[in-house]
């Protein structure tokens, strides 16, 4: 088996398939690492019931692999990795693909001017290394004292264990975010007792989601013009919502629809004071849904409105004291997105990981090209989320970038390429100028959109017509290249 390539990706789901079909494109040897053993990334991962999208499904989905087949306007998972996979099939890329191997560790060899990957499967190298392994990828435990030691059952959304019957069983759910909101109101009708422990509240929206009707469907499979203008209103929707993010007095208008939805679905006022939140609505990730504030009104379902703070036994204990005796604690606490173990596999040419260079706060210029890092890619990196578009947007505009770098590199043989430091430098400190005026910034929340030094590495501050622009455009300047001939540069 071959394991020298000229391109190694690592992971394949969203990213790491456009990445494959790019690559492709271009007649590039290259092959692509999953530790998996299919394709669908986070959407193979996250099983849990009632798991969806909370983009429209025309956004959702490679802009030159339309779809016309979704049943709803907001896509579930089911759907959504059945076309992952169907793209993945009809680019033939299961070929390229080493499905069960894992990368252990990755290394800039200054020498040969290689990246040196050790894996499951052994040794593999190549000249450029593109990782995407996506930031909804590693499961975030909290460091709950008893955890460890709680008798009954423990999982975590994104490792839901379907083999276990939550059928009259008293449960306790860890965290109100975008999983919460899906999965409480599937899981409430069945449990005997569902303790909601809320260490924030979040703000809800009404989610327009409705099935899509057969003829409808026919008619985007015979006229793509029509899902291409759908495809349209529906950005323009969502960009007009990132207008607010960006002009946080303008999210009042948004916000109050989150309070009369809260009004209209949450009659008791003691529970509407709990689930009404402190903060400027798009401060935390938006969230939608028609079935989650109707269902923790439910017969058997509380609300504490407190963070856990121990286990002892079967009881959990809140800060506020409200304990609660369980058979099964679910883990709806998110994802590292911020510190992503993939930080601490990469090693520059003198050893130093990504982390330590990070020292808490990811950089990449254009999110994509990290300074002491050559001929390394990194897809949804830092400061390329938004609150409000899809990640195929943000991802689409990587690839015409990492399309575009490594054309040239080829066309002027070019054997490593560098972003210079100063040129990361002068875009991060743009970034974060204009960031600090958001909503992100400014709403009063603590989000997963801070890092662990408290400076937004998340959010890309600007429109996404000028993410697609910027990040979309390759300039060889930002960059040291070194040629064939040239002395090797270590990292």
């Amino acid at each position: 088996m071959n394991r020298s390539y000229e391109v190694l990706v690592v992971g394949a789901g969203c990213s790491g398939i456009g990445a494959a079909i790019r690559l492709q494109r271009l007649g590039l040897d290259f092959a692509v690492l999953e530790k998996a053993d299919d394709f669908g990334g986070t959407w193979r991962a996250n099983t849990y019931p009632g798991c969806a999208c909370d983009v429209p499904s025309a956004l959702y989905s490679f802009s030159d692999a339309p779809n016309a087949d979704w049943s709803r306007v907001y896509g579930t998972q089911p759907e959504i990795l059945d076309y992952l996979r169907a793209v993945a099939r009809r680019a033939g890329l299961a070929e390229h693909t080493r499905f069960g191997v894992e990368m252990l560790g990755a290394r800039w060899d200054a020498c040969t001017q290689r990246w040196r990957l050790d894996t499951t499967d052994g040794e593999y190298d190549a000249r450029f290394l593109v990782t995407a392994p996506g930031p909804w990828n590693e499961p975030l435990v909290p460091d709950i004292p008893g955890l460890a030691g709680f008798p009954g059952e423990v999982f975590h959304s994104a490792r839901w264990n379907h083999g276990y019957d939550l059928a009259g069983k008293r449960v306790a759910v860890l965290g109100t975010g975008a999983s919460a909101v899906q999965f409480v109101p599937e899981i409430a009708p069945v449990v005997g007792s569902l303790h909601l422990f809320q260490r924030t509240a979040q703000w809800v929206l009404p989610k327009p989601d409705v099935r899509v009707a057969p003829a409808l469907r026919t008619l985007m499979r015979a006229f793509p013009a029509t899902q291409r203008w759908l495809r349209g209103v529906q950005y323009a929707a969502m960009e007009a919502l990132g207008t607010g993010f960006r002009h946080p007095r303008f999210m009042r208008v948004v916000q109050a629809i989150g309070r009369a939805h809260l009004r209209a679905k949450v009659a008791d006022p003691a529970l509407r004071a709990k689930l009404t939140p402190d903060y400027t609505i798009g401060c935390k990730r938006l969230l939608f849904s028609n079935a989650y504030l109707p269902a923790l009104t439910s017969p058997g379902v509380s609300v504490v409105d407190s963070a856990v703070a121990r286990i002892d036994g079967s009881t959990v204990t809140a800060v506020d004291g409200t304990t609660a005796e369980v058979d099964a604690i679910i883990l709806g606490t998110g994802f590292h997105i911020l510190d992503l173990p993939l930080a601490d596999l990469v090693r520059d040419g003198a050893g130093r990981t990504l982390g330590e260079h990070w020292q808490g706060s990811p950089q990449a210029y254009l999110g994509t090209v990290t300074a002491g890092f050559p001929n390394l890619f990194t897809l949804l990196g830092p400061n390329l989320g938004t609150g409000h578009s899809s990640a195929f947007m943000i991802l689409e505009a990587q690839l015409d970038y990492l399309g575009s770098a490594l054309a040239h590199a080829r066309d002027r043989g070019w054997r490593a390429m560098s972003v210079r430091r100063e040129v990361q430098d002068a875009f991060n400190a743009e970034v974060q100028q204009a960031v600090a005026g958001t909503v992100y910034n400014t709403g009063g929340c603590s989000s997963y959109y801070l890092d662990a030094n408290g400076r937004n590495s998340f959010i890309w501050p600007w429109s996404t017509p000028r993410l697609r622009s910027r990040v979309g455009t390759f300039d060889p300047r930002a960059f040291t290249p070194t040629t064939v001939d040239a002395p090797a540069q270590a990292g």
